[in-house]
């Protein structure tokens, strides 16, 4: 009898342990980028910077809220002063959104608009991970479920929702030696707490350092705004469907300015190739690769500097305390923390309850920038994830979120 009920126990707990989600199957609600770039024509290997850009998927941490306009003209002149440039493409940036109704076509994506003129929630249920039946809009306005949900939808969704508008500068390793032995300070400015090229190239003769090339980006961000004002003129004056569809609705948002970006700042990232671990590859892939490592060196960067940008994480594991976020999301030595558990109230809404905090284990930070392993510099890891200190009771599925 005991060995039958060993038997038992061990076929019921098969499924417990066989049966576990992998992390990449973990859902939790992301949030939504939208990605440009600033086009210059005339710039060396424009063709194959635009084509890594605009075929390049939008990191795992967000969902991917991409429109087929993808490129902004550059407007500046060269020789204008660094802050004239940038502030010449940013109101180029606004513009190019009103011109072309960004915002409101943003809107339209999150409620699957037709070319009939109708929405409908099947894609606010998929990222929300709701009952797409709760989320009909018909039933939502006359029950007090319905509308909590749809608040739920807009605050944790529609809500997170960015842009982010990328100019790129391409400029050789030499050049860039060349500046750092009149001043190391301008490029000890742009690497962080974590140092990287410009604090190495210094004391680098400029034949060791080889071909390739430096990247600066400048990234403007972005926010939807999107609040109940704007959510109760939505759901009352524009909503109409495919099945009822209402022309005076459908006239009434396409002539609607109410939804707009508001800016929420810019950040200057730099991205390097290791010069000798690249010299059997032509220049246009090392165009190619630095492209993808700009981009998410000033997303890192960006989430660092502005708290409302920063997108929560799902743990891997419990023992050992461990998250599948690396170096290419801008860890660092001394960063904290929080641990939230996801809970969802009597109406569905979802809640968030701080359960501590964690730091991140220096000696087990994993690299997972692109293509680290191929870099003269990188030390490979069979482990893809890094290690926290600092709490117990925690288990896979909860969710980190940066607060250093």
């Amino acid at each position: 009898m005991k060995k039958l009920m060993l038997f038992v126990l061990a076929v019921i707990n098969v499924p417990l342990i066989y049966g576990q989600k992998k992390e990449s199957d973990v859902v939790y609600r992301r949030s939504s980028l939208f990605s440009l770039m600033v086009t210059d024509k005339d710039r060396k290997y424009a063709d194959v910077i635009e084509k890594t850009f605009t075929s390049a998927k939008v990191p795992e941490k967000f969902n991917d809220h991409n429109l087929n306009l993808r490129t902004i003209n550059k407007v500046y002149n060269d020789k204008l002063p660094k802050k004239e440039k940038r502030e010449a493409q940013k109101t180029a940036i606004k513009e190019y959104f009103n011109t072309n109704d960004i915002a409101k076509t943003v809107v339209a994506k999150w409620f699957n608009r037709s070319e009939k003129g109708g929405f409908n929630m099947d894609l606010v249920s998929e990222r929300g991970l709701y009952n797409a039946t709760e989320l009909d809009v018909k039933i939502a306005k006359n029950s007090e479920r319905g509308l909590s949900l749809l608040a739920d939808a807009g605050e944790e969704l529609i809500n997170n929702t960015f842009v982010i508008v990328n100019d790129f500068k391409y400029i050789s390793k030499e050049k860039v030696a060349k500046k750092a032995k009149k001043g190391l300070r301008m490029i000890s400015s742009l690497t962080g707490k974590s140092g990287g090229f410009g604090s190495k190239v210094a004391n680098t003769s400029l034949d060791v350092l080889g071909k390739g090339y430096v990247i600066i980006t400048t990234t403007h961000l972005y926010k939807l705004v999107w609040n109940e004002e704007i959510a109760n003129t939505f759901y009352n004056d524009y909503w109409t469907d495919d099945a009822n569809l209402d022309e005076a609705k459908k006239k009434a948002f396409d002539e609607s300015d109410v939804f707009q970006l508001e800016f929420v700042g810019t950040e200057v990232a730099w991205a390097d190739l290791q010069s000798t671990s690249f010299t059997k590859k032509s220049e246009e892939e090392l165009v190619s690769i630095a492209t993808v490592k700009a981009v998410d060196a000033v997303i890192a960067k960006l989430q660092r500097k502005y708290e409302v940008f920063r997108t929560k994480t799902p743990l891997l594991s419990g023992d050992p305390l461990a998250a599948k976020i690396g170096l290419k999301e801008g860890l660092e030595k001394g960063d904290k923390y929080e641990v939230l558990e996801q809970v969802i109230d009597k109406n569905g809404k979802t809640i968030y309850k701080r359960k501590g905090v964690i730091k991140v284990d220096k000696k087990h930070i994993w690299d997972n920038r692109y293509l680290a392993g191929e870099e003269k510099d990188a030390k490979k890891s069979d482990k893809e994830y890094t290690l926290f200190k600092g709490g117990r009771n925690y288990y896979s599925g909860m969710l980190i979120r940066q607060i250093n």
